[in-house]
């Protein structure tokens, strides 16, 4: 890094973001599993230009995230600005019933002090379980770390200090609750979304070796998902299922202390940048939509923009 950043080359938050085995991976974790937050999901889905292309809102969203923690202080604040712009004009109201703690007309907003926590806890627990599972498991002190670099990088994008809880510790205690209790929810285009991420609904096929990485890193979001969040989007998960994640994350981790022993192409993922990843799959997108085809299996475009106007809920706040 010829410039210094918000974090320094020595900080927990640059050592776990920029391994690539984590880069690859947590973003369509964190997606999946806070998809089922239906203020932050519908408040997402209804102002962002990418609705019907997710892997493109993905990858525009890992590249903010990584200007932040990995770039430079100029390249951060651009960043930054960018995503205050467009947080700005995010509100509106649900449009109908999402689960008893979610009724119709709830309002959400992008400045709302507990969706910025609650957007960077889906963030912060999937990179440390991408980090446990693919590198190595964190010391306590590590894990600590890395929670407050992940809450000094939530309030760079306008999160107040005292919206998160004070240490790891309390934050684990008090996000796992969460995701026992009963606010988890799952509207019908969240399911479809998420469930398109996670690789459930497989993408269109990719060429050869395309197709093998994206079938390995589904395997592995797959597999690092809670079982009630699995449960929750209906996902088959059997024995030979953990059985071959197990293997995968096993010889991921491998390859961060000894020889590599992956396939070269397997490999070749670890070494290089996310973001030539998913503009793969993202360029896919496009060439779909362009064509007037679906660029999930199964949606209609037409019935969609139908289903969803994008003024729908935005119209509830003026």
């Amino acid at each position: 890094m010829s410039e210094p950043g918000y974090f320094s080359d020595h900080s927990m938050a640059r050592r776990v973001m920029s391994k690539r085995a984590v880069g690859l991976t947590y973003g369509q974790r964190a997606l999946v599993v806070g998809a089922v937050h239906p203020l932050l999901y519908v408040g997402t889905a209804e102002n962002t230009q990418h609705r019907m292309t997710p892997y493109t809102r993905l990858s525009l969203t890992g590249h903010l995230f990584e200007a932040v923690f990995l770039g430079s202080k100029a390249e951060a604040d651009r960043a930054l600005a960018f995503t205050t712009n467009k947080h700005a004009k995010v509100r509106g109201a649900l449009p109908e019933d999402a689960g008893p703690h979610h009724p119709a007309g709830t309002g959400y907003s992008a400045l709302d002090p507990h969706l910025m926590y609650m957007t960077m806890a889906f963030t912060f627990d999937s990179a440390e379980v991408m980090y446990d599972l693919l590198v190595r498991t964190l010391t306590d002190g590590e894990r600590e770390g890395l929670y407050q670099d992940y809450v000094r990088w939530a309030e760079l994008f306008g999160m107040p200090p005292d919206a998160a809880p004070g240490s790891y510790p309390e934050f684990r205690a008090s996000f796992d609750a969460y995701l026992a209790s009963d606010e988890l929810f799952l509207t019908d285009e969240a399911r479809l979304v998420g469930s398109y991420l996670a690789g459930q609904r497989v993408p269109y096929p990719q060429r050869m070796p395309m197709q093998q990485v994206t079938s390995a890193f589904f395997l592995l979001v797959q597999g690092s998902l809670p079982p009630r969040i699995r449960q929750m989007y209906d996902m088959r998960w059997g024995l030979a299922d953990q059985v071959a994640y197990r293997a995968l994350a096993q010889a991921v981790r491998t390859a961060h202390v000894a020889p590599p022993l992956l396939p070269p192409v397997l490999r070749s993922t670890l070494l290089g940048p996310s973001a030539p990843v998913y503009k793969l799959v993202s360029r896919r997108e496009h060439q779909l939509v362009t064509k007037g085809r679906p660029s999930m299996p199964g949606v209609d475009p037409r019935n969609w923009v139908e289903r969803n106007p994008p003024e729908q809920h935005r119209a509830a706040t003026r």
